[in-house]
């Protein structure tokens, strides 16, 4: 009997462990990422690429549609205080019709709550100012929209400061 008392302390142990990991994503108000370092999507981000691939590789963020154009596709923040804030990145694509909305998103797993902040403008390239307003602490989505087959959006340099 003590044998599985001691296996079951364990367990709990062990799963406590998990949830202080997760734990570690907390709202912030600045959020300042090159992605050099990520291998992988950060743990605190969330990567929403449906049958296209979203992912992290050569010191930036790839959106590549594959043979799936017109799939929603989003890089989640981790949780954004409410406020208003200035977003800077640096976003271009290899060609054809490719677009960027903004959202506020209260649940990143109820896609009825991805409310759109900013209408879908052309990536043309270079650096994208935006300024935002969130209402209330929420995510910040970046939607990527692809028109054609093996089109990809590159995303770097992301840069969210609180307005003055």
């Amino acid at each position: 009997m003590i044998k599985i008392g001691k296996i079951a302390f364990a367990g709990i142990v062990a799963l406590g462990g998990f949830i202080t990991v997760n734990a570690q994503c907390k709202t912030v108000s600045t959020l300042t990422e090159n992605f050099d370092t990520w291998k992988d999507i950060n743990k605190c981000w969330t990567a929403q690429q449906g049958k296209a691939m979203l992912y992290a590789s050569e010191k930036k963020i790839t959106f590549y549609s594959m043979t799936s154009p017109r799939e929603n596709m989003y890089l989640v923040t981790p949780k954004i205080k409410a406020g208003n804030y200035t977003l800077t990145l640096d976003i271009s694509d290899n060609g054809g019709e490719t677009t960027l909305e903004l959202f506020s998103i209260n649940s990143t797993s109820d896609p009825k709550s991805y409310v759109s902040i900013a209408k879908p403008t052309k990536i043309t390239g270079g650096k994208k100012v935006v300024d935002i307003s969130l209402k209330k602490d929420s995510n910040l989505g970046l939607k990527v929209m692809l028109n054609g087959v093996h089109q990809a959006v590159y995303v770097d340099n992301f840069s969210l400061k609180p307005k003055k």
